[in-house]
């Protein structure tokens, strides 16, 4: 699996309109591209010296090609709906993570 992380920080002045909008338009959008099988959406519990509030956003892939397709056939559209609506009042970065191991309490 490949954990597809966005780490947005969202200033104050957008913030009451951007997490409504993740949560119920862009996450579900994203997963309804069929690239990814389920996404985590966190909160960054630091305090971000240059303000606002940042959250990651995380996407499984179930392999690394269905992520190059999410690249190849989405991201850009997808990347431009948060811009279109927010701005500069956003600032994201991308990382991707394979999961090696993982173990459940029971």
């Amino acid at each position: 699996m490949i954990i597809y992380n966005v780490t947005i920080n969202v200033s104050d002045k957008i913030h009451q309109a951007w997490l409504p909008w993740m949560a119920k338009t862009h996450i579900p959008e994203m997963l309804a591209t069929g690239k990814f099988i389920g996404a985590r959406l966190c909160k960054v519990r630091a305090e971000e010296p240059t303000g606002g509030t940042t959250y990651a956003v995380q996407y499984t892939a179930a392999t690394q090609e269905d992520l190059e397709r999410y690249y190849a056939e989405d991201a850009e559209k997808m990347r431009q709906k948060g811009v279109t609506l927010f701005g500069e009042e956003m600032l994201a970065f991308r990382t991707e993570l394979e999961v090696l191991g993982q173990t459940e309490s029971e």
